[in-house]
């Protein structure tokens, strides 16, 4: 016997621990009961607004189907920014991931700074950036491509290089070993082992980005987005109720595709 205890037995806790523990959740609940202090909420208003948006869901049918190819062109509109987005988005992490991935780029000076720039660019919505954005290229998609992309660039570059880290070092030591240089290391050796992986999340942020394109409209970044934003503005519920029809049926089959194509890689 060594003095520990068998994996299937606990050392009890101690008065402190308890204590510490009791502390820790009294701290918890004050704060959560301040974050609905700030917050506002109150159920009571929500009560009584219930009947409201009961006679607004009401007004909402049956729905207003005169313009549903217009909307249609706005939702492949819509497709077409999560799109694009994307796919800048990607381009932008490349060199982000391996700046910022420890067995790509061992040292600090580089690597630090580059995933100071990934929290930043992580932080910031691409709500947000399309908004700025907005003001420099003018309403349209175009707006919107650009905020989803460096939005997406981030976060993709952190879970790209956090890919990388993970990655099953045997490959990269024989290479490394035969005397290749540090980009066939990173071309021969590591990308093979984490592309699937590398493609799976890129999907993942492209049905992200569809949806988050829905809402762009609302800074005039384009899409469907913007046209349920004039029709809630105009009161008219039976366009808005088309309107969410048709993002369901969007996201639903950009969802389909890209867990099929998930599926397919892995």
């Amino acid at each position: 016997m060594n003095g520990s205890f068998p994996p299937t037995l606990r050392r009890p806790s101690t008065f402190r621990e308890r204590l510490a523990f009791a502390v820790l959740l009294v701290l918890a609940v004050i704060g959560y009961a301040l974050c609905l202090k700030v917050a506002q909420v109150d159920f009571g208003r929500l009560w009584e607004g219930l009947p409201r948006l009961a006679r607004w869901a009401a007004r909402a049918w049956p729905p207003d189907l005169t313009e549903v190819g217009v909307l249609s062109l706005r939702a492949a509109e819509t497709v077409a920014m999560g799109t694009v987005g994307t796919s800048f988005g990607a381009l932008i992490a490349i060199p982000l991931c391996l700046l910022a991935a420890r067995n790509v780029t061992p040292s600090s000076i580089l690597r630090l700074p580059a995933r100071g720039l990934l929290n930043a660019l992580r932080g910031i919505d691409s709500f947000i950036f399309a908004l700025i954005l907005v003001a420099a290229v003018g309403l349209g998609p175009f707006a919107g491509v650009l905020g989803l992309a460096l939005h997406a660039a981030g976060s993709i570059a952190k879970l790209w290089s956090e890919t990388l880290e993970t990655a099953e070092p045997g490959p990269v030591e024989a290479v490394t070993m035969s005397g290749a240089g540090r980009l066939k290391v990173i071309r021969y050796a590591l990308l093979p082992d984490v592309l699937p992986s590398l493609s799976s999340i890129t999907l993942y942020f492209w049905e992200w980005s569809v949806r988050a394109s829905t809402v762009l409209g609302v800074v005039g970044a384009g899409g469907i987005g913007q046209e349920l934003k004039n029709s809630v503005d105009l009161l008219a519920f039976d366009r808005v109720l088309t309107i969410l029809v048709l993002i369901i049926v969007m996201v639903t089959v950009i969802d389909g595709i890209s867990g099929w194509l998930r599926r397919r890689l892995t």
